[in-house]
């Protein structure tokens, strides 16, 4: 009756069609165990309802199930599996063995899978529910074992779609383990935003504010970031509907444009979005694996979520208000029925001379001469006496008034350097006026630093005069331990603390180690390596070292000082290419003589 294809692209696929038919079985207690990042074994157990001998059996045949009763439960889908494609696909690409039982039955059956045969079933000694195990996947298919990714990505994988399903039922207990180390481990939740809290921590849960509406159309409940919260990673953006996970880019641009001028360009706001609507108006047999589905009323659905978010926006006040109602938090000050005891009995004058002059001599009480008197005396005093204490006034006497100058930085710029809104340095050249774009010259700088750094191992570091603690969540932990060479090359001290939180000791040089700004810039390198893709080890380390010289020289402060400027053209001229950044953007111009000429 349905078109269904491949389900089992890699470990993460196997993951999240186990899980849903745990929840789908009534399971209040999911415990998924991971060993090898899926490869060598895949276990998935549960206290649901289980299986019957004759179906324990039966579920291994393709399009088998028993979630449907009739061909018109098609369209009034509630569970999270309908096809009976799962299993079968599974069994079609490793070894599996299933336990299961069900209340009514003493003893339960297991069913050994391998290659899509029946290598044996029989009865054994089993709690209620199902406990199945995937051993060696895509033993069978070597080409597809072979491109595999790397542990990590394909662990990130799975820890995504764990948390999909995690967050659509906080009524049900979760853990997750990998090679014996817990990754998630969640107890039942009273709400959708504990459950959150549990599985992405409390720093995104401080960020959200609730959402609903209600229309004919759907039923829509969750939480939106606050503007403020907005970065550039993609993460945390969840749609759900009918107690599924979904994508939805058209629905995505709907939560943008209630974001309109609130977040800056290019950052994107945290989201976790249920919808509710009548099942026959969703069509979730548009994707092989049901990530994307279709609406009857989609351009209404679009309204309704815009409507609810700027609803949301506007309730959780953003911009600053007064609080009326707290008598202990008062920003008005009250004075009440006695105003007039305050009220000035006339407006106070200043009287002002006009004419005076602080540095005019009027004869021996004049300032100038005090002053010139006082400089005197102090001068013959250190010349005679050295430091003392001064017995009226007991402050301290500098032997040595021109000490600070030792300190003082005496390089000098060679040409005179004009800095333009901190974001431009004009400076004269041989034949006119040479104009340097700042940002674009750190970022050349970075570029070449960094390129030399992974290739030869030579980095630079700069260790925070405070460790700062940043909260990274499960996946961002992945990627931090996947990505360690590269970051301690570039010149990162990044140490694991938890397993959702690591320790910034250091960042390259010239990168700010502050407090805020290592919060950000962590969600930035986040956001670059999970985009990084595999390729030649030249043309990704060229990448790599361009996206990082583009987040250092952003993350700078404006040019202020001419020596710092001086510093910066020196080492831009000394660049194999100084006109360009990596991208291609011109760095410096040159505006001639003749063409200021032209001007007058």
């Amino acid at each position: 009756m349905i078109a269904a294809g491949e389900v089992v692209q890699r470990p993460a696929s196997v993951v999240k069609e186990l899980m849903e038919n745990a929840v789908d079985a009534g399971a209040t207690d999911v415990k998924v165990v991971i060993t090898d990042a899926g490869r060598t074994l895949i276990q998935v157990i549960d206290n649901g309802c289980g299986m019957s001998p004759d179906d324990a059996v039966l579920c291994f045949e393709r399009h088998a199930t028993s979630k449907l009763a009739s061909a018109e439960d098609l369209h009034h889908i509630l569970t999270f599996g309908f096809r009976g494609e799962a299993l079968a696909s599974i069994a079609a690409v490793a070894e599996i063995s299933l336990r299961t039982r069900i209340v009514s039955e003493e003893a339960g059956v297991e069913v050994v899978m391998a290659g899509s045969e029946n290598k044996g079933t029989r009865e054994v000694s089993c709690p209620v529910g199902t406990n199945i195990s995937v051993r060696n996947l895509f033993y069978n298919i070597p080409a597809r074992r072979k491109f595999l990714k790397s542990d990590n990505v394909e662990l990130r994988h799975i820890v995504e779609e764990f948390q999909r399903v995690a967050l659509t039922r906080p009524d049900i207990a979760f853990s997750l383990t990998h090679n014996g180390r817990d990754i998630h481990v969640v107890k039942p939740a009273k709400s959708y935003k504990f459950r959150i809290q549990d599985l992405l921590g409390p720093s995104v849960v401080g960020d959200i504010v609730d959402i609903s509406a209600e229309t004919s159309i759907a039923t829509l409940r969750g939480y939106v970031g606050r503007p403020e919260s907005a970065r550039k990673t993609l993460g945390n953006q969840f749609f759900f509907v009918n107690g599924r996970y979904f994508r939805s880019p058209y629905l995505h641009k709907a939560v943008m444009k209630a974001y309109e001028n609130l977040i800056p360009e290019g950052s994107t706001p945290s989201y976790f979005i249920y919808l509710e609507v009548d099942p026959a108006t969703v069509d979730v047999n548009i994707h092989p694996t049901k990530a994307e589905i279709k609406f009857e009323e989609d351009q209404l659905l679009f309204q309704t979520v815009m409507a609810a978010v700027k609803e949301a926006m506007g309730r959780s006040s953003i911009a600053g208000a007064l609080d009326f109602d707290n008598p202990e938090a008062r920003d008005i000050p009250v004075i009440g029925t006695r105003f007039e005891e305050y009220r000035p009995s006339s407006t106070p004058t200043v009287g002002v001379d006009w004419n005076y002059n602080p540095f005019e001599q009027e004869g021996d009480s004049s300032l100038a001469l005090r002053m010139t008197e006082g400089l005197r005396m102090t001068e013959a005093t250190r010349m005679t006496e050295g430091p003392r204490m001064t017995e009226g006034t007991r402050r301290y006497t500098d032997p040595n008034p021109n000490y600070g100058a030792l300190f003082e930085d005496r390089t000098l710029p060679t040409a005179q350097m004009l800095i333009v809104q901190g974001r431009y340095i004009l400076t004269q050249s041989a034949s006119g006026i040479m104009v340097v774009h700042v940002r674009r010259a750190r970022e050349r700088l970075f570029y070449d630093r960094f390129l030399k750094a992974l290739g030869e191992n030579a980095h630079v570091s700069q260790t925070a005069l405070f460790p700062v603690q940043v909260n990274v969540g499960a996946q961002g932990r992945l990627i931090l331990d996947e990505q360690g060479e590269t970051l301690r090359k570039l010149g990162f001290d990044i140490a694991p603390f938890g397993p959702e939180t690591v320790v910034v000791n250091g960042v390259p040089e010239g990168y700010d180690p502050t407090p805020g700004h290592v919060e950000t810039l962590i969600g930035d390198l986040l956001l670059i390596l999970s985009d990084q893709t595999r390729g030649l080890p030249e043309v990704m380390e060229q990448s790599l070292a361009q996206k990082f010289a583009v987040l250092g020289a952003s993350a700078s402060e404006k040019m202020t000082s001419p020596l710092e400027a001086q510093r910066l053209v020196d080492a831009l001229l000394q660049s194999e290419n100084p006109e360009f950044t990596a991208a291609g953007r011109r760095i410096i111009s040159i505006v001639p003589a003749d063409e200021l000429e032209k001007r007058f």
